[in-house]
């Protein structure tokens, strides 16, 4: 049986953009993204703090130590400048990948400069 759990997290990045005229996706930064271990064009869920929208899009590699957090296409109706996001992956599991099984959570400053890493819910 495979079972969905939380692969890794974002936690309350800061949008950096969000421009409607781009093809669609979320540019984030390279550093975070690798922290996170998320791949470029694999599916994200955002949950914006401010506002309560949840929505699907992909994640687009940014330049590195950038900050860059930008929503575009259009989920940029979804987050505006200045909105914190949540930024979340899942990923299916068999039993027993379950028992060894932790996810990759990740802090960040005002800034969107990773400041912790941790695999458990303080």
């Amino acid at each position: 049986m495979q079972r969905t759990f939380l692969k890794s997290k974002l936690h309350r990045v800061t949008t950096t953009a969000s421009e409607l005229e781009y093809e669609g996706s979320c540019e984030i930064d390279g550093v975070l993204l690798d922290a996170a271990g998320i791949s470029a064009f694999e599916q994200i869920q955002i949950y914006n703090i401010a506002n309560g929208n949840r929505f699907t899009t992909y994640a687009i590699r940014g330049k590195e130590n950038s900050g860059v957090i930008s929503v575009n296409g259009a989920a940029a109706h979804k987050a505006a400048v200045g909105d914190l996001l949540i930024i979340a992956s899942y990923a299916s599991y068999d039993e027993c990948e379950v028992k060894n099984y932790a996810p990759n959570l990740c802090y960040v400053d005002d800034h969107n400069t990773l400041t912790r890493k941790s695999s458990a819910i303080r």
